[in-house]
């Protein structure tokens, strides 16, 4: 290989190490970021440890698993329950959104039949327990899949869409763990 060709193989790798590095650092600064989990209060849907990729473009939907900041400094991880203008209630282990019976399956793999006299979800009157009568307009009620030993809203209140880094869509750490969430 002659030196001119081996300058210009040289400079095709540093451009393409460069775009590589500009396209990395703006999927990670706009589009997906790791956060840690700590905690257990999402048990069995992701541990403390794990590594989930969150994405910050897409809007939030019931059901999804959202991490946030809270002004306490912690960052948290936990499902969204309720969403604006909505009223959230759990009577019998069972899951009301405006007075209406709202299935949740992804808990079926935290329920166990050796612990049928304990409620899983012990009962609350939104009313009661937040002081409004339903969700503000930027607001979010979210609950961790581990609904006993799991701080939430049930104590420290809405999540405010501000508060929001994103959703998680992936654990990719420890590979034992990996999975789409």
């Amino acid at each position: 290989m002659n030196k001119q060709r081996f300058f210009e193989w040289f400079w095709l790798i540093i451009k393409y190490s460069f775009a590589a590095g500009l396209l990395a650092l703006l999927i990670r600064g706009f589009l997906l970021f790791p956060v840690p989990v700590q905690g257990s209060s999402m048990a069995d849907t992701v541990s403390q440890g794990d590594m989930v990729l969150v994405e910050r473009l897409s809007s939030v939907k019931r059901f999804d698993v959202v991490v946030f900041n809270l002004p306490d400094g912690g960052t948290y991880v936990k499902r969204v329950i309720g969403l604006p203008g909505e009223s959230v209630s759990y009577k019998n282990d069972q899951l009301y959104i405006d007075g209406k019976k709202i299935n949740e399956p992804f808990l079926k793999d935290n329920i166990h039949d050796d612990e049928e006299n304990i409620p899983y979800t012990y009962d609350f009157d939104f009313e009661e327990l937040m002081g409004v009568k339903k969700l503000g307009k930027d607001s979010y009620f979210v609950i961790g899949d581990n609904r006993r030993l799991s701080k939430d809203s049930r104590s420290f209140g809405a999540v405010s869409e501000d508060e929001i880094l994103g959703k998680a869509h992936f654990v990719y750490y420890p590979l034992k763990h990996m999975k789409f969430i």
